[in-house]
């Protein structure tokens, strides 16, 4: 089991260092990643998250919907407990914050979710749609919280909305929405729902782009660390606590609350149990927000969970 985790960490890996050394080398100007930011989040990321979630029958979706819920409820509750940490414990800003909880909350679905699951529940379509739903949860129902942030502070820096959040939620709701990273995957939501399915030649002509999602988003990460310093604090260290260890046994106790048993409960379980995200780091970059605590969780994370992994694993292997 070991050797598959390392086998699907590998790539992840790979990429990144790649990434990092031609930041590094001067290949690639790591201070100003602006256009391949744009790539990954304006196009790549958007063509991905469309394609899987509008290739999603919406009765598979609502078939998953006691996993919805369990994903749900646990990024929910990590993100809010971790934002509160990072603000009122350790002072970060709310722009820091929303990167660093964004990172902890939502676990690396989009390249961690099938080859992990697949391993463990076996390749076919029943985990494929699952790791789909979950792909869909964490870029609709979670991603709109840290852009609502990161735009808010946006636009009280440039002095053109200084009210409450309250007041700002309508015009900071349609700068999020507005994103193709957001209503890329929810479009494809709503087609689903409506039982409207896209032209094989559209879905064909945007596949590239989707496969191209992960390996620039890893590959922009990569770029984005070779301008930073890795440092370990209090805060990095609580935060990949709570990611490997406490947000699992959050979703673990969800699913022990509803009842659930058997591939639903594994699939939840180990899916809340993957390593950090890079969506928080590459919104931030595109932002101008910079968090080496983010960038620290995420390496951190995706080395350890070696180690945390198979323990969830062995743990839900009776289920």
């Amino acid at each position: 089991m070991t050797y598959v985790i390392v086998h699907a960490l590998a790539p992840i890996f790979v990429i990144m260092l790649l990434g990092f050394w031609a930041g590094k080398a001067k290949m690639v100007d790591n201070k100003n990643v602006s256009l391949l930011n744009i790539f990954v989040m304006d196009f790549a990321l958007p063509a991905a998250l469309f394609s899987a979630t509008v290739q999603t029958p919406w009765a598979g979706i609502i078939a998953q919907s006691p996993l919805i819920v369990v994903l749900v409820l646990a990024m929910w509750i990590t993100y809010a407990a971790i934002y509160f940490l990072a603000v009122s414990v350790f002072k970060k800003s709310p722009q820091d914050a929303a990167v660093l909880t964004l990172t902890v909350a939502l676990p690396n679905y989009a390249a961690l979710g099938l080859p992990i699951l697949g391993s463990v529940l076996g390749e076919g379509s029943a985990t494929s749609l699952s790791v789909a739903v979950s792909i869909a949860c964490g870029s609709v129902l979670m991603t709109p919280f840290c852009l609502l942030i990161l735009e808010r502070e946006k636009a009280r820096a440039e002095g053109g909305n200084t009210g409450s959040t309250l007041a700002m939620l309508p015009v900071l709701m349609w700068r999020s929405v507005k994103k193709p990273i957001v209503w890329g995957p929810l479009l494809g939501v709503v087609l689903s729902a409506f039982g409207l399915k896209m032209p094989e030649l559209l879905l064909a002509s945007i596949k590239p782009l989707g496969l191209a999602a992960t390996a620039a988003a890893l590959f922009l990460t990569g770029v984005i660390l070779s301008a930073r310093k890795l440092a370990i604090n209090t805060m990095v260290i609580s935060a990949t606590i709570t990611k490997l260890l406490i947000q699992p046994a959050i979703a673990w106790g969800i699913v022990l609350v509803l009842g659930l048993h058997g591939s639903v409960a594994i699939t939840a379980i180990l899916m809340i149990a993957l390593a950090a995200g890079f969506f928080g780091v590459v919104f931030g970059n595109r932002f101008g927000v910079q968090s080496p605590d983010a960038e620290a969780v995420l390496l951190l994370s995706s080395v350890l969970c070696i180690l945390s992994l198979p323990l969830f694993i062995s743990l839900t292997s009776g289920m």
